[in-house]
């Protein structure tokens, strides 16, 4: 079986890729910096033997294909490679050499993971058919994110299904992989509020505008998008996140203040309901008070929306090779990604696979200094993705994929 024969070469090659998780953890890069670290992977790649290498997908993105030479389908393999500006406070070892930068999220693990994938199976092309494509991608913490560059490069339309995993560091690692069929993950936007008003003197309120009591008035009228706009049952997150208004002074009434925050939405019509409303209810409000106010809202990554097939696929795989208690369901998550982008695309999965370290007394989430993972959780997702190479590209040539 062609599993067996890949699981084996993870098992063999494990030690390698830990070293090369280590590596990219020590050597952080920010979204769209990342030149050391796209070298490494191309160099990787070179070093395992792969020659159908395309670099600069995208703004930033590495794309490696391994072209059995045979019909059958194409499928995609996702891992981001970007750190985060996050000051690690771990004291591994191998902590990040870089002031100010760390690998908090476990992109290293997931290239490692999709490295170590790479070259368990290009020995094995003569038992293939179709292709696979490694996409190795920048930029996924900071929006417009890596995915959609690669995306509209054209260069993935060719595929039948693609899949990414994520290393969930908060949940001790078990060997378990979780999945959500239908929305996973949020679309994540931003706004920013600014309210004109008319400053003076804070004894004499009368004679001015205040931006201040307006904004205070108006984030409470905001929440009620949530409350009383949306149907209930329906995922949506509005948060202030800063309110600002004057300079210090505690007698001066200010003639701006100035609002922003997040909107988290997983159902489009929401997300369009909710736009619509913090611009209708800004303008109102401040009409109301005698006062301007302008909305600027920028959509971030859109929601990740498993393919329920594929993701089925997934959970029977790893269910009939490991056990059906070796995976579990996750619940969605508000928290954005941007590979929601190659899912708007083609059918697929995204994934988790539970990675906190089990030496820790207490685990920290991610985008945290003290951030850790266990390195088995890369075995895991390789794993999984030697399961879905076995199911897609060792079919006969005519039947479906």
């Amino acid at each position: 079986m062609l599993y067996e024969k890949i699981a084996e070469a993870l098992e063999v090659q494990f030690e390698e890729t830990v070293t090369n998780r280590r590596y990219l953890h020590q050597h952080p890069e920010l979204s769209f910096q990342e030149i050391n670290t796209k070298r490494f992977i191309k160099d990787k790649l070179v070093s395992y033997g792969y020659t159908a290498i395309a670099e600069e997908i995208g703004g930033g993105g590495i794309l490696a294909t391994l072209d059995s030479g045979k019909p059958g389908p194409v499928i995609g393999f996702r891992a981001d490679f970007d750190g985060l500006a996050v000051q690690e406070e771990t004291e591994l070892s191998f902590q990040s050499t870089q002031a100010g930068v760390m690998h908090a999220c476990g992109h290293d693990a997931h290239t490692a993971g999709l490295l170590s994938i790479a070259r368990a199976v290009l020995p094995l092309r003569e038992e293939l058919v179709g292709k696979l494509v490694f996409i190795f991608q920048h930029a996924e913490e900071v929006p417009p994110g890596g995915a959609k560059g690669i995306v509209e490069s054209g260069l993935l339309d060719d595929l039948d299904a693609v899949y990414g995993w994520h290393v969930q560091g908060d949940d001790p690692y078990n060997g378990k992989i979780y999945i959500h069929k239908g929305y996973a993950m949020a679309a994540t936007d931003a706004f920013t509020i600014e309210i004109q008003g008319k400053g003076g003197h804070g004894a004499s309120p009368h004679t001015s505008i205040d931006p201040a009591v307006i904004g205070a008035y108006l984030i409470q009228q905001l929440q009620t998008l949530v409350s009383r706009r949306k149907d209930p049952i329906d995922p949506a997150v509005l948060t202030i996140a800063t309110f600002k208004a004057g300079e210090g002074a505690h007698n001066v009434i200010s003639d701006q203040a100035i609002i922003s925050g997040t909107v988290r939405t997983l159902d489009p019509e929401v997300q369009d309901m909710i736009e619509q409303g913090i611009t209708d209810m800004t303008e109102n409000v401040c009409k109301a008070h005698q006062a301007t106010g302008k909305v600027k809202y920028e959509r971030g990554y859109p929601s990740v929306y498993n393919y329920p097939d594929e993701t089925t696929l997934v959970e029977q795989l790893f269910k009939e090779k490991f056990g059906e208690d070796m995976v579990g369901d996750m619940p969605v998550i508000m928290g954005g990604e941007d590979f929601a982008y190659y899912l708007k695309k083609k059918p697929g999965s995204f994934f988790f696979v539970s990675g906190g370290s089990v030496e820790q007394r207490d685990l920290f989430p991610h985008h945290h200094g003290k951030f850790t993972l266990d390195e088995r959780s890369m075995l895991t997702g390789a794993k999984a993705f030697a399961l879905l190479i076995n199911h897609y590209l060792t079919k006969k040539v005519g039947e479906p994929v």
